[in-house]
């Protein structure tokens, strides 16, 4: 009786163990799995985000516009706008996509050049500022962020152009490698941190194109040449990387900034000192809405709570890739690995940066910080893997044998292309390009002459094959001469 209650026992315990497991394989198996786990982890994100940039802006906004609703009402506004672009992206074709990264490189070229060569001027209704911004009408604009979107797109419409000469380092020399050294290195000029993410990028489309380790290896180590070369043209840079090894050792001028995030993160303890009281928001952590808002999270809400934002980032990282190894089409799946990768990589040097992991390099934290270009271009790179992820094959017969209603296909999202017609109209269109070729001929089709000329260009290829040395009887054996 003891070993039938302890048998019962470890059944329950196994019940227990692998009920809930069982439950999250069956939700992770629906056809939809990577498109809500991706809604639902950046909707999360977000809305943590305008919560603590209200928390961290109030206090300074209150004493010095008179209004503390001033930052996170611009940054709601910038949150709907990239709304309205994820909106716009889900919904558009993979073509387009395929169509908009030379224009869009274009652009960004056009704008870093004119921050490389007036980095600090008033031009017409644009004014530019310290080489990063644009600003015009009351908003502040960052090409780079442009340049991320070109990037990916324009990236890997090349590579997979390519298809398999990628192996050739001829191949890659032109015009992937001269045009992207070009676009660091104009971002890099001002924004290291921005370059550092274009380089991650870069690195993580030449890595799903499956280019060889030695070409791949040879562009990390220009890559991490470039950095240093840059880190010592200006001397700013290099006090953050001394700051950043001797930490502690200057706390009242160059490590300030991390020294006081420091303070943050350890008065937040396991639970927080509670949403809204955070004291180094009172004039105490610089570039606490944007660059250091993770330890106004740490302060505020405590391990908890940054245990929560690395979740939700987990869960974002874990559909992205999903939907990278689940579509079909190169193209989507370079474009879906790339774009998780930047993202992702961002919120890590940010976040390592925050915890002294890493030196400070300027970059806000994706989703979360104050800041509306980046928010933008991260939600419309949402709303493209959005895209990709309703057309993953599973998720797209699922749809198609339960369509939604037609109000929901016309306000939010239209139906994918189903599986498979794609290889069919590519089969349609070639037979009809072989009939017309065929009925364009002045030889005639069927009838027994042509099937007895296919059987002599049959028995012709056949002797071809046959080896030297050897001669044909009337029947099929070869005999040696």
């Amino acid at each position: 009786m003891i070993v039938a209650a302890t048998g019962r026992d470890a059944d329950r315990s196994l019940q227990l163990v692998w009920g809930p497991l069982g439950a999250l394989r069956g939700l992770l198996g629906r056809p939809l799995a990577s498109y809500y786990l991706l809604l639902s982890s950046v909707a999360l994100l977000v809305a943590i985000g305008l919560v603590m940039v209200f928390s961290a802006t109030s206090v300074e906004a209150l004493g010095s516009q008179g209004n503390a609703f001033g930052p996170v009402a611009q940054q709601m506004t910038w949150a709907g706008l990239g709304l309205v672009l994820f909106w716009v992206a889900q919904r558009l074709p993979l073509a387009t996509y395929q169509a908009v990264g030379y224009p869009l490189l274009i652009a960004s070229f056009l704008l870093l050049a004119l921050l490389a060569l007036f980095p600090d001027a008033q031009l017409g209704p644009v004014r530019t500022i310290e080489g990063i911004w644009m600003e015009t009408a009351g908003l502040h604009v960052q090409p780079s962020e442009i340049s991320k979107v070109a990037l990916v797109l324009w990236g890997a419409q090349v590579l997979t152009r390519k298809g398999r000469h990628i192996v050739r380092f001829g191949e890659l020399a032109i015009p992937l490698f001269p045009v992207a050294g070009l676009l660091l290195m104009l971002v890099g000029i001002a924004d290291l941190g921005t370059m550092l993410c274009l380089l991650l990028v870069f690195l993580s489309l030449l890595y799903v194109a499956g280019v060889r380790f030695r070409i791949f290896a040879a562009i990390l180590g220009l890559g991490l040449g470039g950095v240093i070369l840059l880190i010592a043209a200006r001397p700013y840079r290099l006090t953050r990387l001394i700051s950043f090894l001797d930490p502690g050792g200057d706390p009242m001028s160059t490590d300030y900034q991390p020294v006081q995030g420091m303070y943050a993160i350890a008065t937040g303890g396991w639970f927080g000192v509670g949403l809204g009281e955070s004291r180094q928001k009172w004039g105490y952590l610089p570039e606490r809405h944007n660059d250091f808002i993770f330890a106004i999270i740490a302060e505020e809400l405590g391990v908890i709570g940054c245990l929560v934002v690395l979740s939700l980032l987990a869960v974002f990282a874990y559909s992205g890739l999903r939907i990278a190894r689940r579509v079909t089409d190169p193209f989507a799946r370079a474009v879906a690995a790339s774009c998780t990768i930047w993202l992702v990589g961002q919120a890590l040097i940010n976040i390592g940066a925050v915890v002294g992991l890493l030196p400070v390099t300027g970059l806000p934290l994706p989703f979360i910080s104050a800041g509306g270009s980046a928010l933008v271009a991260a939600m419309a790179m949402v709303g493209m893997l959005a895209s990709f992820a309703r057309a993953e094959p599973a998720a797209a017969r699922a749809l198609h044998a339960r369509p939604p209603r037609r109000w929901v296909r016309i306000v939010w999202v239209p139906l994918p292309p189903k599986p498979g017609s794609r290889a069919r109209s590519v089969a349609q269109s070639r037979s009809a390009v072989a009939s017309s070729r065929s009925v364009g001929s002045s030889k005639p089709v069927g009838g027994p002459r042509s099937a007895t000329r296919t059987r002599l260009d049959r028995r012709s290829r056949s002797d071809r094959r046959v080896k030297p040395g050897t001669v044909r009887s009337s029947g099929n054996r070869q005999h040696p001469t």
